[in-house]
Parts: C-alpha cells; sequence; structure tokens
C-alpha cells in the first residue's frame, strides 16, 4: 500500500470521487440531511484538496481511501472525507489514514484531532472510538431541530 499525496501532481480527480462516492453510498437512506459528498464534484474536490492536506492510500493505481485534513488553530486537526471504498473496508485501511492525521498534527505541533460522524451512523461512533476518540458534542445542520452529527475529538 503506498500514500498517494492529493497535490498538483494527482491527476484522478474522477476516480477519488468515485471512491469517496462509494464509500459514503450505505449512508444514503440512513442520513437525514444526506451527505455533502453528493455535491462534490473532481474540481471542487481539487480545490479542497489544494486548501488543505489530502492523501489517499492505493493499492497499485487503485484508490483504496482517502483522508483530508485541516487545520483549526490554535491546535488542532479537522478530519474530513475519510472515506474508504467498501471492498477495503475492514482492513486497516481507515486506521493508516487516521495515522497521516496523526502525523500531521504533530508536524504541525497540535494537540487533537476533531471529526464529525452523522448521529445516525452508529457503528462509526464505536469504530472511532476504538481507534481513540471521544464524542465531545452533538451538533445540528441548519434547518433541523433534532441532532444531526456527533462530533469527536481524540487528545494527542
Amino acid at each position: 500500500m503506498r500514500r498517494v499525496p492529493l497535490d498538483e501532481t494527482f491527476e484522478d480527480w474522477d476516480g477519488l470521487l468515485a471512491l469517496i462516492l462509494s464509500a459514503f453510498a450505505s449512508m444514503h437512506g440512513r442520513i437525514d440531511p444526506p451527505s455533502s459528498a453528493l455535491s462534490l464534484t473532481p474540481q471542487s474536490l481539487r480545490q479542497k484538496a489544494m486548501a488543505e492536506r489530502a492523501v489517499a492510500l492505493a493499492e497499485g493505481d487503485r484508490l483504496l481511501g482517502c483522508i483530508f485534513c485541516k487545520p483549526e488553530p490554535p491546535d488542532g486537526l479537522y478530519i474530513g472525507k475519510l472515506a474508504v471504498t467498501p471492498e477495503a473496508q475492514g482492513k486497516g485501511i481507515g486506521r493508516a489514514l487516521l495515522r497521516v492525521a496523526e502525523e500531521e498534527a504533530a508536524l504541525r505541533g497540535f494537540s487533537w484531532l476533531r471529526l464529525e460522524t452523522r448521529i445516525e451512523l452508529e457503528e462509526n461512533h464505536r469504530a472511532f472510538a476504538r481507534w481513540g476518540f471521544e464524542r465531545s458534542r452533538d451538533g445540528t445542520h441548519p434547518g433541523f431541530a433534532r441532532p444531526t452529527y456527533v462530533e469527536m475529538r481524540k487528545e494527542l
């Protein structure tokens, strides 16, 4: 497995979008509001990757997973669009991507990681808890009267 920087040298934005959409497909019909992944385009992904630290993991030419990390000054890193293709799930790819985030945070001298996962996706809550994240608060998307996501943090 090799790390692929999602930077100006990366070219397969269509493949990256397909990876994210396949990873998030199981959420359709389970979460409300629908995932913001549905509004991504190859161009918006490229712009996001240029503004953040983004890495994919690949086996040969096949993308298996990706992670986007955005600094939250003064001392945190937000993890977004952590995605693993369905056929690669359960094989340590997600954990390897979280190590990328931990390394990035360490390089910047940050002391915590933060992510959000939908309230309905209890299996994600459990997985992130196994990886050292703790539920820090519930949040609500605009226009909703009930909590729609869970924020989780990991102290480093």
